[in-house]
Parts: C-alpha cells; structure tokens; sequence
C-alpha cells in the first residue's frame, strides 16, 4: 500500500474530498495539521487512516518529527502534499528530507514561487510578460518609471494573493511607498490594462493534461483586498483555444508533471506596448489548484469530480472519469459591512434551481474572497452576469 501525507487536509474545508478520493483508491492517507482532532469534520475524519497533531505547522522540527513518526510506522512515503500555496516550500523540504521523490524539491521552488523567476519561463514558452524591476532604490525605481510609464504595480516578488500589493499612480505614491515599505523583495512590474483569465489543469507524470478548464476573475483581486470590496470569478463552460495552447506550453517550460496547478493570464482589454487587443499575456504561475472552493466549482461547471481525477493521476497516471463542459459557475462574495438590496433569503428564493452552495466564508480567505458567498451555475453568459449584478446591488443611502 502507498503511503500518502496530506499537509493541513482540513484546509480549505473543501479538501477532505482530495483525501476522501485517495482513501477510496487504496492509498493509505496520513494527515499532518495543527487543528485538534476533534475539530476535524467527520468527512475528514472518515477519509484520513492517521492523524498527527502538531502545535505549529510554521514549526519545521515538529512537522519532520511527524513525518518521521509515519515512516517509523508504516515505511517510506510514496508522496507528501497539500496543495496550499502557503506550504509549497515546506513541501518541497520535507521531500528532500526524506527523500520522497514524487513532486518538487528545494532547488525547483525560485521558478514557481518567484514572480521574477516565472517570467523567465514564460518566456522561453513564447509566451509575453510584462516589465519589471526589482525594487532597490528610489531612483532606480523611478527610471524604470520614466520607461513604462504610471501606473505600476508593486507586490512581493514571492507572495500569496493580493496582499501588500500596490497600484502606484504618481510619485507621490512611490514616495508613500519607499517611505513605509518593509524589508521584503518587491517587484515593480509595469500596468497592465488586462482580464485575468486562468488555465487550471490535471497533469500526469509524462507532463499530460489529464483535465483542463479554466476561470475568468470579473473584479480585480488587488481592488478586492485594497478596498475590502466585494469578489467575485466564475468558471468557464468552455476553455479557449488560445488559453488552452499557452497553457500547454507553460506545462513544458515549467517541467510540470503530476500535479494539480493553476496558471494565470491577462486577456488584453485595449492595445498596449506588451500586445494588442485580446491578446493573452502571462501573469503568474501556482503550482497548486486555484484557491478555496475553486475545485468544486470546476466540477459543477464540468459534470466531473476534479478530486476523483486528481486522486486518480495520483494513484494510476491516468483517469477514466469523464468531463462535460456544459455551464458556467459563478462564485460571488459579499461583504458584510455592506447593505444589498437582495437578502440572502431573497437569493436563495429567486435563484434556488442555480445555487449550487452558500455560506460563509473561511476567515482566512475572507481578505481575498469576501465575508459570504453563493456559488451558482447558468446556462448562459448574460444570466450568469445578472445574476451578479443583482446579487451585490447596494441599498441607496
């Protein structure tokens, strides 16, 4: 029987379904996490043969000890994951630790983690990226200015999310910039006047899609997070062509193999100096799925099961689940210090054949995804888009 570790397995709440389809294809699952076992859900409960409890998983000693503990009991890992962007590098040095050879290791992590270093990659797919500078002084920041012109973009050269990312408009902001920033590598990238579009795909170990879709964002993370605003992003029901051709070349550049990752582009909303109109343009790589209840919501829009097929590449290379692109799947995430002419009661009543799940969401997504989401499915583009609009409709004051 392999053995499989599963990093924080009870977050996002969703991924007790990846442990779940592991279990059921006779992989012996192992949970590491700092959350008490009885807090678990009993679907997570259910899913996991051993549970270790650690204090801190930010604690590198006590997770090695855990890991040690599992080979001590039931021999050699076969894989350790936990499709978190956040443990990626703890991933990755636990690997080679322990010599478990599935998945990366410590000298693959500056490709995938530094927004800098991507760009590299993109580029040798043919793939077109935006301007940067790595932040080191004023005047070497302003100079690139005077290049690519206001506004820039500044954010972590090694970051999740939208946090402490900046659109600086003029020096007055730059100034604000250097005058508060802390010591974090910064990357100074030019603006780019673009849609995110995603390509999410299933990857077996000969660098094969096994499945493919993709995501499209209507409101901007950074503005989400810069004026806790509200978010929403929905799945396609078909996946472009032209997304689906750069994304399969970012697989090859990047070495991707068995993996679940997410890939995102800018579709160019006008022309600008890096392409003309519609053209899709790199952004950045996540060697992960897209984040929070995104897995579910390809299902709904696919009439699949991404956990089963993922669990399947995992424990066979292959998958004979099947797929159906058929609908788009919105997800919208209101805020709770804001007043909607639509009551969540009123919601669920008007659109009760279409929402799929609501509820609130996890503290540690709200920042990036809002307070209270509905996650609903339509036939068309233009029902799906009211549907939105009605959904964060505000109160006139």
């Amino acid at each position: 029987m392999k053995n499989f570790v599963f990093i924080s397995p009870n977050f996002p709440d969703n991924y007790w379904n990846f442990c779940r389809r592991l279990k059921e294809n006779g992989l012996r699952v192992l949970g590491i996490g700092d959350c008490p076992y009885d807090n678990l859900t009993n679907e997570l409960r259910a899913s996991l043969d051993e549970y270790y409890k650690v204090s801190s998983l930010e604690n590198y000693d006590e997770v090695y000890r855990a890991v040690a503990f599992f080979i001590h009991k039931y021999g050699r890992i076969d894989w350790l994951e936990s499709n978190n962007e956040y443990w990626l590098e703890r991933d990755a040095l636990l690997r080679q630790d322990f010599n478990i050879s599935s998945g990366f290791r410590p000298e693959d992590m500056p490709c995938v983690k530094f927004k800098s270093r991507m760009k590299e990659r993109y580029q040798e797919a043919g793939i077109a990226v935006a301007r940067y500078h790595l932040v080191d002084d004023y005047d070497a920041c302003k100079a690139f200015i005077r290049e690519v012109g206001y506004p820039v973009i500044v954010k972590p050269d090694n970051g999740v999310g939208a946090t402490r990312t900046y659109k600086l408009k003029n020096d007055e902001d730059l100034k604000e910039f250097f005058a508060t920033k802390d010591d974090t590598l910064y990357i100074m990238e030019e603006f780019i006047d673009g849609t995110v579009n995603s390509y999410d795909a299933i990857v077996n170990s000969e660098g094969v899609p096994l499945f493919e879709t993709g995501n499209v964002t209507i409101v901007n993370l950074m503005e989400v997070v810069n004026t806790n605003g509200n978010s929403a992003f929905y799945i396609r029901n078909k996946l472009p062509e032209d997304i689906r051709s750069k994304g399969r070349a970012a697989l090859k550049a990047f070495g991707v193999k068995s993996r679940f990752v997410h890939f995102e582009f800018f579709r160019l909303n006008k022309d600008q100096h890096i392409g003309k109109k519609n053209d899709v343009v790199a952004l950045e790589v996540n060697m992960r799925p897209s984040g929070g209840i995104s897995p579910s919501m390809m299902n709904y829009a696919n009439s699949t099961d991404v956990y089963e097929i993922w669990a399947d590449m995992i424990a066979f290379d292959k998958t004979d689940k099947g797929t159906a692109e058929s609908q788009y799947c919105i997800f919208t995430g209101r805020r709770d210090n804001r007043s909607y002419v639509m009551s969540r009661e009123e919601v669920l009543k008007t659109y009760k054949d279409h929402i799929r799940e609501e509820g609130r969401v996890d503290p540690a997504l709200a920042t990036d995804m809002g307070d209270y989401m509905f996650i609903a499915c339509f036939k068309t583009l233009k029902a799906m888009e009211t549907f939105a609009a009605k959904v964060f409709k505000e109160k006139q004051a």
